[in-house]
């Protein structure tokens, strides 16, 4: 696909649970039946390193998830996210629920486990319009994911719109990120419902239609850069 595009495909590595692991991982890893290393660590450093799944396409950086909680499943994929970022230097992306506020938690996290904040992206702040909040979390020296354009189910586009151009004036267009959180399949639902339901979640909702948004409220190129070319370049970068 990246060949018939022109676009830079980075994957991620990683394990994406709200709750346990996997059920392989019951049986391997410290305190299992079967004991020995943690062998989450493994699978990412090979995915990162070498490439995934007998490919030579690496991962570039390693996606986790938390939502209402941090349950014993997601603290042990956190902590083998953490070990795979340590030795490598690779930037983490975390699901999160801004209701629970489980973004400050994950940073919390990873930066007692000894993870540089500044290669964190605390995803799905999009979906808070709580400036303290989010304040909280730049503070916190993380990148937020204003990534989920399009499911106005979750908070409409003009409140996105307003928060992004809020923090943009008081100086924060080089802690945001823009995204959609979209997906080219999901075996979620059925064909055709979540268009039905979100009809403006997908690839080119930002490019067509918030992008104009935010230029008519006032935001330059330049500040747009920032968010869509710079920061992205910034935090995939392992220097």
């Amino acid at each position: 696909m990246n060949e018939r595009v022109d676009l830079n495909i980075i994957p991620a590595t990683g394990i994406y649970t709200f709750d346990s692991v996997p059920f392989f991982f019951s049986f391997h890893g410290p305190g299992t039946p079967l004991g020995g290393d943690e062998p989450m660590v493994g699978m990412f450093l090979k995915d990162l390193t070498e490439g995934i799944g007998g490919t030579s396409v690496k991962a570039g950086f390693l996606k986790c998830a938390i939502d209402s909680t941090l349950t014993d499943g997601v603290e042990r994929v956190f902590a083998a996210v953490a070990e795979a970022s340590r030795e490598t230097g690779a930037p983490i992306t975390v699901h999160t629920s801004a209701p629970h506020g489980t973004g400050l938690l994950a940073q919390e996290y990873f930066t007692k486990a000894g993870v540089d904040p500044g290669k964190l992206v605390i995803g799905h702040c999009g979906d808070s319009a709580d400036l303290d909040y989010l304040h909280r979390i730049i503070d916190g020296g993380s990148y937020l994911g204003m990534d989920r354009f399009g499911l106005d189910n979750l908070l409409p586009t003009e409140q996105r719109v307003a928060t992004v151009v809020q923090l943009v004036s008081e100086g924060y267009a080089d802690r945001m990120l823009l995204a959609h959180d979209a997906a080219c399949h999901n075996d979620w639902f059925q064909p055709g419902f979540p268009e039905q339901v979100v009809p403006d979640w997908h690839f080119t909702f930002i490019p067509n239609e918030v992008l104009p948004k935010l230029r008519q409220a006032g935001l330059s190129e330049e500040q747009i850069t920032t968010m869509l070319v710079d920061n992205p370049r910034r935090y995939l970068s392992r220097n």
